[in-house]
């Protein structure tokens, strides 16, 4: 990695560029191009339309990447091929459904300035997008940002979309399969596990991200094992499994230990574990008292009935 290049460098695993998902794809990329300083950006993986977008773009395309016995490409070799090219001093793992904008790079420029190792991180906003933005307006972001006040869902916690980091933190990494839950969670572990500030930015940071299906068939992939949701399975089983067996359980936003607000960078932990507190204790006991106020109730004793 050239040190002298203080930019951030953004990766990412691209689904086939077909139908409504070369839409979104293509969208999240060009928004991308236009942060300052322009970061730079690599594609790595060989679905349908990557060498090409990576071309017209100008983008560092890698299309070798290992897979699982499903043709899944694997995280750990999407992290380790990025780490080896990179020339920026962050890096950013970002899903290629993320539009994200100019807060994005401010953000990121900040945590560098405040902490030598970080992960930053936050929640995304869900918005349906079903044509491609018009980049060649100079108000493109101001009109997305209106759409995204009056008709985007902010996604609970357990939903983030970008993970910018100092190099190295991730290293060595359990064999997840992309896009099929629980290794986002892992990551957040692995920070706390090495001492390294976890930086919450959603205050300060517009994600957001275009609605799509989670299915096998959306990929124009076949179902393994007959179950067609990324979200179950044996692929997202099996990365549960990995996820679990070094951290115990999964993380989230909760675990966070810093919050980046728009005017300082204040330690998160106490109101974090507060936060997961609430959680654990009241929150579940809440619902199991709502699922036995649910159940029938059992009949009394019949003694002395007639």
């Amino acid at each position: 990695m050239d040190g002298s290049n203080t930019a951030t460098t953004i990766f990412t695993c691209p689904k086939p560029f077909i139908g409504r998902t070369a839409v979104h794809q293509r969208n999240a990329l060009q928004s991308w191009l236009r942060l300052e300083p322009r970061p730079e950006i690599i594609l790595l993986g060989d679905e349908v339309g990557a060498a090409q977008t990576a071309a017209e773009f100008g983008l560092v395309h890698l299309p070798t990447v290992a897979c699982n016995e499903h043709g899944t490409p694997l995280l750990s070799d999407i992290f380790h091929q990025a780490e080896h090219v990179a020339r920026g001093t962050t890096l950013a793992w970002v899903n290629t459904d993320i539009i994200l904008f100019q807060d994005f790079a401010t953000a990121i420029a900040r945590a560098r300035a405040a902490k030598s190792r970080f992960l930053m991180i936050g929640q995304r906003w869900d918005l349906d997008v079903a044509a491609p933005l018009d980049f060649a307006r100079a108000d493109w972001e101001r009109q997305l940002r209106t759409r995204v006040t009056s008709d985007a869902v902010l996604h609970w916690i357990f939903g983030v979309d970008y993970y910018a980091y100092t190099p190295g933190l991730f290293t060595p990494m359990p064999p997840f399969a992309v896009g099929r839950t629980a290794y986002d969670r892992w990551m957040i572990w692995r920070a706390r596990a090495r001492r390294v500030p976890v930086i919450d930015s959603t205050p300060v940071v517009t994600c957001v991200h275009q609605n799509h299906e989670r299915t096998y068939s959306a990929l124009g992939k076949q179902a393994v094992q007959g179950e067609n949701s990324l979200r179950r399975g044996t692929e997202a089983e099996l990365n549960h499994t990995l996820a679990r067996e070094e951290s115990g359980q999964l993380y989230d936003l909760r675990y966070a230990t810093h919050l980046l607000t728009r005017r300082v960078l204040l330690p998160f932990t106490a109101y974090n574990a507060l936060r997961r507190f609430v959680y654990r204790v009241v929150i579940r006991r809440a619902r199991a008292g709502l699922r036995g106020s649910a159940q029938p109730s059992r009949p009394t004793s019949l003694a002395g009935t007639s």
